[in-house]
């Protein structure tokens, strides 16, 4: 489920790139949305690139080394500390904490670390309110080995979304894992479906 490029997968739930978007204007049509290559992933999860730069440097030669424009974006993301605790407790029911079913957006820019508790900078507004997704079971490479869940939001106003999140609670709660990753710029009307999977291998 992890990808930090120089740290191992927690044994072994992973999905090279696990997280899913897609952008739509009112009518659903599919907005073009920047698809990072890996070096741009790697330059983001070592802080070396702030993820406002890439759409703006796209005007550029630049851009064409850090990736293209496309339908979707796929990304893989970092599990914290408290997220590979939370695993544990799920396994074997010690605590009992509650599964992380709730999709959080935010537009904060430092590079996600194993010690984030937190999105950085949560939105709470424009329609991207934290909400519960739609939770399944569904198959990678052996039947029902990949847990997922789906949250499209309804967007109201202007926010470029540059970092998401998997918790355990409709606030506060439990920070299971966070990516960040170059700017999704919503508008007024626009939806944006998030698609996260969660593979046990």
């Amino acid at each position: 489920m992890e990808n930090t490029l120089n740290a191992p997968f927690l044994s072994r739930a992973k999905v090279r790139y696990n997280v899913e978007y897609v952008l739509r204007d009112k009518d659903g049509n599919i907005k073009p949305i920047f698809q990072e290559n890996r070096f741009a992933q790697w330059l983001l999860h070592t802080g070396r690139l702030n993820p406002l730069w890439i759409n703006q440097w796209y005007a550029s030669l630049i851009s064409s080394f850090l990736g293209h424009w496309a339908s979707k974006k796929d990304i893989s993301n970092l599990i914290t500390n408290a997220g590979r605790a939370l695993i544990s407790g799920l396994i074997n029911g010690s605590g009992t904490p509650a599964a992380a079913t709730y999709v959080a957006v935010g537009t904060g820019t430092t590079a996600a670390a194993a010690g984030n508790t937190t999105l950085e900078t949560e939105t709470a507004a424009s329609g991207l309110t934290r909400a519960a997704g739609t939770v399944s079971l569904v198959t990678t490479t052996i039947t029902n080995d990949t847990a997922q869940v789906t949250k499209t939001f309804a967007i109201t106003g202007t926010v470029a979304v540059t970092e998401a999140g998997l918790l355990n609670a409709s606030s506060n709660g439990t920070l299971l894992c966070r990516q960040v990753f170059s700017a999704v710029n919503v508008v007024n009307t626009d939806s944006l479906a998030i698609t996260w999977k969660v593979q046990n291998t």
